[in-house]
């Protein structure tokens, strides 16, 4: 099998963190190589501007109305290689943890909402604060950041005290985490790439709200998943054996094969919360994926 079968099958069967991560890529890839490819060729275009104008989301929200699917797009471009690195690194660790705990469609739904409300924030903070008077007409934001932040904020406020293993701190609480983030971020507004950091803001004001109101025992993307998201391939992982033929149980059977498997997921998180996900065996952690 080669390389190209390979990375197909991946995204064909993998879930929707996978595919994320694929898609982000796969657009940085294609941007580059064609950008390389005018350069090559001596074509002059300048196929950066090109790229920004119709995918880059703009400050200026006169601009937006011409080119309304900016407010998507824009989170799936970036500007080069480490920040692209970056945000995947983050955008997979924290989305293992996230899916230990909530479903597929709520994590592309925080993405693409996330990074709705980065980029409103970003333009609404441009519109209003004089601070930005000036670069209101030429800025534009892009990059995975603010759908990160808000799968980072919102995982941070369901499981507040999950730690994580961080090299040269050790093990540290994901609120202490989310806390330090959105304080760099605070405080990065003045050194440089403002709009950016204010966008990675507005992705974390979702997340949390997303947080405390899962917490409460209600889901804020449910009717934008229903509405968006209905389509189910993206979220499953498709399976490559196929049952011809099931033998139907009995009410007993069924209750006693629930509860089993409810026993079993039961003492799998208590043992994550003991001990943290790698301390899970194999079949552990293909029991827990197959319950999602």
């Amino acid at each position: 099998m080669n390389i190209f079968n390979e990375l197909k099958n991946n995204f064909k069967y993998g879930n929707v963190l996978t595919r994320l991560i694929y898609i982000n890529v796969g657009v940085f890839i294609i941007v580059n190589l064609i950008s390389i490819f005018f350069l090559l060729i001596g074509l002059h275009v300048n196929y950066q501007n090109v790229v920004s104008f119709l995918f880059y989301f703009p400050s200026n929200f006169h601009a937006w109305i011409y080119k309304p699917w900016t407010i998507i797009t824009y989170m799936f471009i970036h500007a080069d290689i480490w920040h692209i690195l970056f945000n995947m690194l983050w955008l997979y660790w924290f989305g293992q943890i996230f899916l230990m705990y909530l479903s597929h469609k709520q994590l592309l739904s925080i993405y693409i909402m996330g990074g709705i409300s980065g980029a409103i924030l970003y333009s609404l903070a441009y519109s209003i604060l004089p601070y930005f008077s000036l670069e209101m007409k030429y800025s534009s934001v892009i990059g995975a950041s603010a759908s990160i932040m808000a799968i980072v904020i919102a995982i941070s406020a369901i499981i507040p005290n999950y730690s994580v293993n961080l090299f040269l701190f050790g093990s540290v609480r994901l609120k202490y985490l989310a806390i330090i983030t959105i304080i760099i971020d605070i405080i990065s507004i003045q050194y440089g790439n403002p709009g950016g950091h204010i966008a990675h803001l507005g992705g974390g004001l979702f997340g949390y709200w997303f947080g405390i109101r899962y917490n409460k025992g209600k889901d804020i993307t449910l009717a934008f998943s229903k509405i968006f998201l209905r389509k189910p391939s993206f979220f499953k992982k498709k399976s490559k054996i196929k049952i011809m033929y099931q033998r139907p149980v009995s009410d007993f059977e069924y209750n006693k094969q629930k509860a089993d498997i409810q026993r079993e997921l039961d003492r799998i998180l208590d043992k994550i919360s003991k001990s943290g996900y790698n301390s899970l065996t194999k079949e552990e952690k293909d029991f827990l994926a197959s319950k999602k």
